[in-house]
């Protein structure tokens, strides 16, 4: 069942922007992406009646309760094939091979994306996907980075394309991840790149693909407060159960001075008493009021930007079918 956002409910369905939400996340944050996406887009809709529809992709490993929740409120991929859907949003999962190609569902992510390319105005891909993306469209193999790239980090606006109007010089964007598609190997195929820095690499490029235009975020900008401090944790409690070797650096440019002190104070005494059991004593409750989030503004204004032209673009293109229907009528008639 879509679901309405803000004033999708009262409008005609006709009118509203469709998106497909294809959430391909791990088990463990299904449920948390899915709002993450969800609100995001709510934020940053305002007045513009916005439908999302869920989806997942076909040969991800899944537990029991996560497919019992996609069999309860996502679609089957036939329901894409067959719908009418103005823009789509394909989500990253966690990769099992070096080569994404070697992924079950892989066959299953190529289909979406040649799917979207001919059937949507935008199409947004999402840090993997990203990858996955450019990699299938241009042979573009994503490179392994010295150092997980975590936290929230600062790029400068490289263009002044529609999707950034309103933006700032630089953008804040929450970033997780252990590879990266090169600037350089991107530009060399088309890409245009709205965001880039020195140090962290491209963020945001776009390209048009037949009929869609292809949004590539690298980064994360709907993660919410708290989605990189639990991940965090999650590699914190890791290590101190015994994997791994070198316990995770902090998230960059994400905790003031008090929560940093408190992360480096408990670190100290994880390093002499590495057990599950040290994870009791993280300062959880002092830290979590410590984020700095410098993105979410930012992150609604693009999506603002996206949803718009999504709504002009998808407007055009049903005043042409309107004109060639009628066109066609007159014809038989």
């Amino acid at each position: 069942m879509p679901l309405a956002l803000n004033g999708a409910q009262r409008c005609d369905v006709r009118t509203a922007i469709q998106v497909a939400l294809i959430n391909n996340m791990p088990d463990s944050v299904l449920v948390d992406t899915e709002s993450q996406f969800i609100d995001l887009l709510s934020a940053a809709s305002g007045d513009i009646p916005v439908r999302i529809s869920l989806f997942s992709l076909p040969g991800i490993s899944r537990c029991e309760r996560a497919q019992n929740r996609i069999a309860s409120v996502y679609c089957g991929l036939d329901s894409l094939w067959n719908g009418r859907f103005d823009a789509v949003i394909v989500t990253g999962t966690e990769p099992r091979h070096a080569d994404l190609r070697q992924e079950p569902y892989w066959s299953s992510l190529v289909d979406v994306l040649n799917w979207a390319q001919e059937n949507t105005v935008s199409t947004i891909l999402s840090c993997l996907a990203a990858h996955a993306s450019v990699l299938h469209s241009e042979g573009i193999a994503r490179e392994p980075l010295s150092r997980k790239q975590f936290g929230v980090f600062s790029f400068k606006r490289a263009n002044n394309h529609r999707l950034m109007r309103g933006i700032g010089e630089v953008v804040e964007v929450p970033h997780s991840r252990w590879n990266e598609v090169p600037a350089r190997a991107l530009t060399s195929c088309g890409y245009t790149l709205l965001t880039e820095s020195a140090d962290a690499g491209a963020d945001l490029f776009v390209k048009q693909k037949r009929k869609s235009l292809f949004v590539h975020f690298q980064g994360h900008p709907e993660y919410r407060n708290d989605t990189l401090f639990k991940e965090y944790q999650r590699d914190v409690r890791r290590f101190l159960k015994g994997v791994g070797d070198t316990y995770p650096g902090e998230p960059e440019g994400y905790f003031d001075a008090a929560a940093g002190a408190a992360l480096r104070a408990f670190r100290a005494h994880a390093m002499t008493h590495r057990s599950e059991q040290a994870m009791t004593e993280f300062p959880a409750s002092a830290v979590a009021g410590g984020v700095l989030n410098t993105w979410r503004s930012t992150a609604q204004d693009i999506y603002r930007n996206w949803l718009l032209y999504v709504a002009s673009r998808g407007s055009e293109d049903r005043v042409r079918s309107a004109v060639s229907a009628r066109g066609l009528i007159g014809m038989k008639s």
